[in-house]
């Protein structure tokens, strides 16, 4: 495992880290409480640091496993979790998929839910609070940033940041709380089939001159660069892919096919999906999805394998800028896209 440091901070992560929605949601499969915590100590007997949950992740689960699997680690882990989400009030709203419940960014109800969370969590702070899926009202409500900074002050929280979602999208909504507020980490959707608007959020933060770094999660586009589906692929009914359509799983497979070339004797095209997007210094750490311990061991060990050349790394972008030869209908984004006239003017 290899590490990095936020800009200008004492927040250093491993370079592949365990988002717990896996284990916690039942949107990949259920997992037991003893399967969950048995891939986590797997996870950091591998050098894995960073655990990212949510308190709405099976409202409160993510954070309890935590507390369960590392009860004697805390000073050799990093506890990343995010807040925004009523889910005391309407957690038994969700049901299966990404459904999203009401959220509440007041300063009462962020600071609440951060006593929560650290209760849960059974630890006095926390090492990055992120706010679950922000929309551009909340970019600039400065009561809700001044919370932030009291419970930074308070010590229950050492940085904070965003989390951009649920589904892929949310550009303004990103580059505009960049621009506009001192976050450390922005967690957002990125990979080699799904490269905008991740890479223009990160432009944002060079063009800002800001020290904001990013959180990486879907690194393999919802599996499918683990390069093991195919045509006959199908997903059970409880896993959330099962609900996309079946020209996602044969476009997708046509793209991976060219991607191939990643693959050797010293990495898999998994890995390969790893090693593209922290070729990019402005990553802080990976958050592919989990689900089984093989697939653990390939990621975490994704850091130590050949990085991408040059030359590959140029082959991607051009066969990306060619939708990889593939005619499909133009990606739907969520949140802002664009901005009005008068404000782009500005």
């Amino acid at each position: 495992m290899k590490f990095r440091a936020y800009k200008n901070t004492d927040l250093t992560v491993s370079e592949v880290g365990f988002g717990l929605w896996t284990v916690s949601t039942g949107w990949w499969g259920n997992f037991t409480q003893g399967e969950a915590m048995a891939l986590m100590h797997k996870a950091f007997d591998l050098g894995v640091t960073l655990f990212d949950a949510a308190d709405t992740y099976g409202n409160g689960l993510s954070e309890e496993l935590i507390a369960k699997a590392f009860p004697n680690q805390r000073d050799e882990i990093v506890i990343a979790t995010k807040v925004g989400y009523d889910f005391v009030h309407h957690g038994g709203a969700r049901g299966r998929g990404q459904r999203e419940i009401p959220q509440d960014f007041s300063p009462e109800a962020i600071t609440r839910a951060t006593d929560a969370a650290l209760k849960r969590l059974k630890t006095d702070h926390v090492d990055l609070l992120q706010l679950h899926n922000i929309r551009m009202e909340q970019v600039y409500e400065d009561p809700l940033w001044k919370a932030l900074d009291k419970l930074k002050s308070d010590g229950k929280v050492r940085h904070y940041g965003i989390a951009l979602g649920p589904a892929i999208g949310w550009l303004y909504e990103g580059i505009n709380c960049i621009r506009e507020r001192d976050v450390t980490s922005v967690q957002h959707i990125y990979n080699m089939l799904e490269q905008h608007p991740g890479r223009a959020l990160h432009d944002a933060a060079t063009q800002a001159g800001k020290d904001t770094m990013f959180l990486i999660r879907v690194t393999h586009s919802s599996g499918m660069l683990e390069g093991q589906y195919t045509a006959e692929t199908v997903f059970p009914p409880t896993d959330h892919r099962s609900h996309r359509p079946r020209s996602w799983l044969l476009n997708g497979i046509k793209k991976v096919e060219q991607l191939r070339f990643l693959e050797n004797s010293e990495r898999t095209l998994g890995q390969a999906a790893l090693q593209w997007l922290l070729a990019d210094e402005r990553v802080a750490s990976t958050l592919p999805n989990i689900y089984n311990e093989e697939q653990l061991a390939e990621f975490a060990n994704a850091p130590e394998c050949p990085p991408l050349t040059a030359e590959e790394l140029a082959r991607i972008d051009n066969l990306y800028s060619e939708n990889f030869g593939v005619e499909e209908e133009p990606p739907k984004f969520k949140g802002t896209m664009a901005l009005a006239k008068e404000t782009a003017a500005a």
